[in-house]
């Protein structure tokens, strides 16, 4: 057994037939990743308004490999085949390099981002409300993206991105993508909702049956909607919020409270939730719809009009790795295009080699979760850190970082 820890919340796809892994469905699956930096609707592809991490060189070449690595993931990430014998990328990099993979796997970003200041791991599976810690607190380098020949073939659209560059400069390799969405009950939500309005109007039909996602970047999900609905706020991206901009998106979700029934952070228990009626509508992953539909139950989902939060998540190398040959030499291989179709359809997500989806088993999967489509993950707002500076490059305002975010969590559940 190499790997340890439990599984992040609810992305744990089987390919092919979308049967969730049976080790990640036994266990809880707590999700801390939330905090951003949009790219969608016309947010900055990169700069962080006065944001300046410490100066660390990137690796100049490679060098013969150190015969091991030090992992920290989330889970499914990182399979050697313990949790499943037919699913193992891990073992095939070893015999390929000669670099033994020892796997940490993290329940939630902040647990990573401790993980990775212990200075004990190589690199990381970083989510965006952590990628920006990493950065500026000098606990990863840059990345030398020459030294990771498949990181030529990666969308475009995930490249030199707010949550994995600062001004330019690489932090990483993207390792796939995926929005959250709404989902509803077809038999009992009528007509098929389009927008998030559903979940926030105070006088919905569907009071008691609302579910919300439990975590401090749901904040960004209200202010999406406010983003299109009350332009005169003029949230630009849903992770720069000023005081007035946070107010208004606190006090929408405050008001919201009244209608929810069920926060949830394990996506086995909306999946429940949802095929036992308890939930009908609510904030959803791809691959939990697909999961629910695969067990009978009568839910649609859809990216509403307003557009919606989502994630990319990035492979980060420490600055003090102890293997960074290694290191490099698994960035590479876990965006390879047979490796990286894997890991996408067993987690449930779009992979980030253009070329993997000529890989997956199920032939479909690409077009399920849009990885081609970028006009679609053009609505998409990524998962980013909330920090001071404000990341849509105002300067005449101070915005609110996670801590304060995190603590109006706290208050809007009450």
């Amino acid at each position: 057994m190499r790997s340890t820890g439990s599984p992040r919340a609810g992305q744990a796809g089987r390919a092919g037939r979308y049967v969730v892994a049976a080790a990640a469905l036994a266990l809880a699956a707590a999700c801390g990743s939330g905090g951003g930096t949009a790219s969608g609707g016309g947010a900055p592809a990169a700069g962080h308004g006065g944001f300046t991490p410490p100066k660390l060189e990137a690796l100049k070449s490679l060098g013969p490999g150190e015969g091991q690595v030090n992992l920290v993931a989330w889970a499914g990430y990182a399979e050697d085949g313990t949790n499943d014998p037919k699913v193992d990328w891990v073992t095939p990099f070893e015999k390929a390099t000669g670099c033994q993979v020892n796997t940490k796997v993290a329940g939630t970003s902040d647990e990573m981002v401790n993980l990775m200041k212990t200075g004990q791991y190589d690199a990381v599976s970083a989510s965006g409300d952590a990628s920006l810690r990493l950065i500026a607190s000098g606990t990863v380098a840059p990345v030398n993206t020459a030294l990771v020949p498949n990181y030529a073939d990666v969308f475009d659209g995930l490249k030199n991105k707010p949550w994995n560059s600062v001004n330019g400069v690489s932090y990483g390799v993207p390792h796939g993508r995926g929005a959250n969405l709404l989902m509803w009950r077809t038999d009992t939500v009528k007509p098929a909702p389009d927008s998030w309005s559903v979940v926030f109007d105070p006088n919905s039909p569907y009071k008691g049956k609302v579910t919300a996602y439990d975590s401090p970047i749901y904040i960004a999900d209200a202010a999406v909607y406010l983003m299109a609905t009350k332009p005169e706020l003029g949230i630009k991206n849903p992770y720069a919020l000023d005081d007035k901009q946070f107010q208004a998106a606190v006090d929408l979700l405050k008001q919201q409270k009244q209608i929810v029934g069920e926060y949830w952070s394990d996506y086995t228990k909306e999946i429940q939730a949802f095929k036992g009626g308890d939930s009908v509508v609510g904030t959803t992953w791809q691959v939990i719809v697909n999961v629910a539909q695969g067990e009978k139950a009568p839910v649609e989902a859809v990216l509403p009009k307003e557009g919606a939060t989502g994630w990319s998540d990035t492979w980060m190398v420490a600055a003090k790795a102890a293997h960074p040959n290694c290191a490099y030499r698994w960035l590479d291989w876990i965006i390879s295009p047979k490796a990286n179709a894997q890991v996408a359809e067993y987690f449930g997500e779009a992979p980030a080699n253009t070329k993997a989806c000529g890989q997956t088993a199920d032939p479909k999967h690409c077009d399920i979760y849009h990885a081609t489509d970028e006009a679609y993950y053009s609505k998409v707002f990524y998962w980013t850190t909330p920090i001071a500076q404000c990341l849509d490059g105002r300067t005449d305002v101070t915005c609110k970082d996670y801590s304060e975010w995190t603590r109006a969590w706290t208050e809007i559940k009450g």
